[in-house]
């Protein structure tokens, strides 16, 4: 059961989970719920954080697919934050959000390790297109899709399918395939599929992510593909041999 409460700024759990988490750094309480609207409504699930402190923080202990960083954060600056998180190895991809007249932070960014950068005030269009072309490039992809034997998952229009006919899937339903497709032949734990669709305040245990695993299977296990349990362990997205 995960419930992580980082800090003062978090925000109340919405119900369209993804396999996708991003950490959003920023201090202007405006923009930063403005961003957190548009990206869960996309299908993100989005956790937030005021600081450059609470940010290194988060990074450290959990485990995201994107960072969009502010770099005028308080108490610690993007900059560092980018920074440190390169430091400890990690690859996320990181978009950072800067003043439209900081070309030297823009560069400086870029040299520490972000992937790319948008100057205040911005589209949130355009915001929304960088977002997937850099979670499909975190996740091994230029596609928005994936496929594993007859399944295929739209990332984009967050629809499955088998051969060519749609899937009905519940928002839930949808994340746990997501995840099990991006590590298709491989072992998923139950703590892992906690880790990845829940956001910071959202109480999921173990077992009902095995109600969950129940449902997805009923409706995606036809010809060659199944869910295959690994007691006390997890699961695994496999193909059945002919």
């Amino acid at each position: 059961m995960r419930k992580f409460r980082p800090g003062g700024h978090q925000k109340p759990f919405f119900p369209e989970e993804t396999a996708v988490r991003i950490l959003i750094a920023e201090d202007d309480q405006v923009l930063a719920d403005g961003l957190l609207r548009a990206l869960r409504a996309a299908g993100y699930a989005v956790d937030q954080v005021a600081s450059g402190v609470e940010a290194d923080a988060a990074l450290a202990s959990h485990e995201f697919d994107m960072l969009i960083l502010d770099l005028g954060l308080p108490r610690m600056s993007g900059l560092e934050v980018l920074r440190r998180m390169r430091a400890r190895g990690s690859t996320v991809p990181v978009l950072i959000l800067t003043a439209a007249d900081s070309l030297e932070q823009r560069v400086k960014g870029l040299d520490f390790g972000a992937d790319d950068y948008m100057a205040k005030p911005f589209a949130l269009q355009e915001l929304e297109a960088r977002v997937r072309a850099l979670t499909r490039r975190g996740l091994g992809s230029a596609s928005a899709l994936i496929r594993h034997g007859p399944l295929t998952f739209d990332a984009t229009g967050r629809v499955a399918y088998f051969e060519d006919r749609m899937i009905e899937l519940s928002a839930r339903e949808l994340s746990l395939l997501e995840v099990l497709l991006q590590r298709a032949g491989r072992l998923v734990s139950k703590d892992q599929l906690v880790e990845r669709l829940c956001e910071w305040g959202e109480e999921v245990s173990t077992n009902a992510i095995e109600v969950y695993i129940h449902r997805l299977r009923k409706k995606i296990e036809h010809g060659p593909v199944r869910i295959a349990t690994v007691r006390g362990l997890g699961y695994c997205l496999e193909k059945i041999p002919a």
